[in-house]
């Protein structure tokens, strides 16, 4: 899908030729599942770019920009609205939940009118139908699209947008009834988070009417988290079925059970959709069988916690993988396999049942007895760290003073994230090196000459600090992960982060520990290159716990003082090289948040802390940056200024700067560079595009604690788009300095 995708916006295929691999790719998958023994399979769970935004294509929520005249919504205004136009910026994108999966964030608008203006879900449903499959189709519930959405852009309030999309819905559903669906699955993963009594009334008046208007069964599901007290408004909704998440929330299990309404199905999540070990079948199979006791067979479903999507598809095309650690894995071919077994031995107990579950308990004995997943060395160091290890030795203002002393820089100096583009040649150039067609030393003259090259290019538009390329990471997570003890790598195991965009997570199943330095020699190499700052770039510990698959027998926070103890062995090696600048990524941060307010201080606290012990060996005169994108940060503020980085970049082009909004409220007084180009389009800003944005910053903070940089790193994007848009920005930023100078 991910090169059919970037063949068609590159104009290399056409729409019908797209059409035709998503086809291919739902009929393979649908039959999958059957073959699997799966009963409720489900349809329009298939996406172009992005689940979210086909919601808003199939109620017409197409903001005012795209210029779109009603009827169908087309590929290209759908594109239009996932990537941007020349004249239309994209919509904003954030993380999913909890997850590193990016969504499109639905625009409300003032006047803006809701009707079928997709016919996605019963077309697949058809699709599905004519190569013999029922399916269940399924819907982003009506509550949870309109709740993730912006309604800031002069809409209507909450309850008006809600009932104006169940309208739709019920249109729809209807379509759907006629074409013989028989259930319909709504998620509603907003019932895992804080509802207000308004918020609990929102799902009410919404399920009544879809209730009252279908006519079809709909199965309500919820994940990432369990509903605790929403439970009893879930519960008491018109609704023929409940889907909880056990993996999440196992806890939940009694209270559905002791409220369950008269004849509601409960769908049970007891395989987890978002890691890869496998499920504790003797530990699920429990649930379940407390579950079918108190009210019946016909009322309960076994299913995953959640959609498979955050899970590789395959483990049998693994071979390359390390056998011991593979034996305690399961992707989504597997956990349907686990389902599957899940529902067999809750119907009989015939010997292949037990041969099976035997072979799961072996499995997850083998891996708690594994020697490989404890250094006892490891566990010892990250039990001996001390509190004056979280701290710099000198405050933050003191730190300016010093670094200002030994790293020369304007006023609004202008940096970038990290990476440049990742061109064919790079990506060739690696595949050949791992296939053993060219020596270790023409990939290394390889990538000097393409650090090189980006050095000179950044000199030539005059950047103020500089950056290697990172053209030798496959990724800024996996990178690390291949030089650490504790991970083992796929071959495989690609997820969907946005849209084309795909990553391949490393699998951490044992204590972490850095055998030697892993990014001293680039770095140093791209600073004799220049006069100029090269800063040095590290994946913060966070980041590479929550963008992992991370091991389930160990709590997280534990593992993540391990990534950190690393880490800060990687930091005082770049100082001790002459790295006077080092950034220490921090995107996910946010992302790990628990989804309840009640479960997160302790999260924050420990995460803070996880990013200060890496970062605690950096003496005053070397400035440490981070970098955060794509989320919600107004609510962990108070944590981001604990994390005392001395600048913080962050993602805000796209978004238009909303993120200004939680500064305006909260005083940060440590440096901070707000994103004016937003690389996940491909549209080039101009320089009073990104002027206007930086002036918008300006009435925000003051003018030295401002940093001129994009939204991420440049990894994704073209050269000749680079090219085009980041001497714009340079120019946004010296016009600016000039004016700032001449009012002094």
């Amino acid at each position: 899908m991910k090169f059919a995708l970037e063949k068609y916006w590159s104009n290399q295929s056409s729409a019908q030729q797209l059409a035709a691999t998503a086809r291919q790719l739902r009929e393979t998958h649908w039959r999958l599942q059957a073959a699997a023994g799966i009963d409720q399979i489900p349809s329009n769970d298939f996406s172009l770019y992005d689940h979210v935004l086909d919601t808003a294509a199939l109620v017409g929520a197409v903001p005012a920009r795209y210029k779109f005249n009603g009827g169908e919504v087309n590929l290209d205004t759908y594109f239009a609205m996932a990537r941007g136009t020349a004249s239309a910026p994209a919509m904003e994108m954030t993380k999913w939940f909890d997850t590193n999966y990016h969504y499109l964030v639905p625009e409300f608008e003032s006047g803006m009118t809701f009707r079928v203006a997709s016919h996605k879900p019963v077309e697949e449903f058809r699709e599905a139908k004519a190569s013999g499959i029922a399916t269940r189709p399924v819907l982003l519930g009506p509550v949870s699209f309109v709740l993730l959405g912006n309604r800031g852009h002069g809409g209507s309030k909450d309850s008006d947008l809600v009932q104006a999309v169940a309208d739709v819905y019920t249109e729809v559903l209807n379509r759907l009834k006629a074409e013989g669906a028989v259930w319909v699955q709504m998620d509603e993963p907003c019932l895992g988070l804080d509802l207000s009594p308004s918020g609990c009334d929102l799902y009410r008046s919404a399920y009544e009417r879809l209730a009252s208007l279908a006519g079809v069964k709909i199965l309500l599901a919820t994940y990432f988290s369990e509903l605790r007290e929403n439970l009893k408004t879930a519960q008491s909704l018109p609704v023929a079925g409940l889907h909880l998440d056990l993996v999440r929330g196992p806890g939940q299990l009694s209270h559905a059970l002791d409220n369950a309404p008269e004849n509601q199905l409960l769908s049970l999540g007891l395989v987890d959709g978002r890691n890869i070990w496998r499920a504790d079948l003797d530990a699920a199979l429990a649930l379940a069988r407390r579950a079918v006791d108190r009210l019946g067979p016909e009322r309960i479903q076994i299913a995953p916690s959640c959609s498979l999507m955050h899970v590789p598809v395959d483990l049998d095309e693994e071979g390359q993988l390390d056998p011991e650690v593979r034996s305690w894995m399961a992707f989504a071919k597997q956990k349907l396999a686990e389902v599957k077994l899940l529902a067999r031995a809750l119907e009989e107990d015939s010997a292949e049942v037990r041969e099976r579950l035997d072979e799961n308990r072996r499995a997850l004995d083998t891996r708690r007895r594994s020697p490989r997943v404890r250094d006892s060395a490891v566990r010892a160091r990250a039990a001996s760290t001390t509190p004056a290890m979280l701290q710099r030795a000198a405050s933050f203002p003191e730190r300016r003073k010093r670094q200002a002393q030994v790293i020369s820089l304007p006023i609004l100096p202008a940096t970038t994230i990290g990476s440049f583009p990742q061109t064919a040649e790079v990506r060739r150039a690696r595949a050949e090196y791992r296939a053993h067609k060219i020596s270790a030393s023409e990939y290394e003259s390889f990538l000097r000459a393409e650090v090189e090259r980006a050095i000179r290019f950044q000199e030539q538009i005059e950047l103020d600090v500089l950056v290697h390329g990172e053209f030798e990471r496959n990724d800024m997570v996996e990178y690390f992960g291949e030089q650490l003890n504790g991970f083992v790598f796929t071959g495989n195991g690609w997820v969907q982060s946005y849209g084309s965009r795909c990553v391949k997570p490393p699998v951490l199943f044992g204590d972490v520990s850095r055998p030697r330095a892993m990014t001293v020699d680039w770095s140093r190499y791209a600073q004799s290159l220049t006069q100029r700052p090269v800063k040095a770039m590290l994946t913060g510990p966070v980041t590479i716990l929550e963008w992992s698959f991370v091991r389930d027998d160990l709590p997280r926070a534990e593992t993540c003082f391990q990534i950190a103890l690393a880490l800060r062995d990687e930091v005082a090696d770049l100082q001790a090289a002459g790295l006077r600048v080092i950034q220490v990524d921090e995107p996910a941060v946010r992302e790990g948040l628990p989804l309840r307010r009640a479960d997160q201080a302790d999260y924050l606290r420990w995460s803070v802390n996880a990013f200060r012990l890496a970062t605690g060996a950096a003496a005053n005169e070397t400035q440490i940056h981070t970098h955060m994108c794509y989320a919600d940060f107004g609510e962990i503020l108070w944590a981001i200024r604990e994390m005392d980085a001395d600048v913080i970049s962050m993602e805000a082009a796209r978004s238009q700067m909303e993120l200004l909004k939680a500064f305006r409220a909260n005083k940060y007084e440590n440096d901070i560079g707000p994103g004016v180009y937003d690389i996940h389009s491909p549209r080039i800003p101009s320089d009073a595009e990104m002027e206007s944005l930086l002036r918008r910053v300006l009435r925000v903070f003051r003018p030295e604690q401002v940093w001129v940089n994009p939204d991420c790193g440049l990894k994704t994007r073209k050269w000749e788009e680079v090219k085009a848009a980041l001497p714009n920005m340079v120019g946004a930023a010296r016009r600016l300095r000039m004016e700032l100078a001449a009012k002094e």
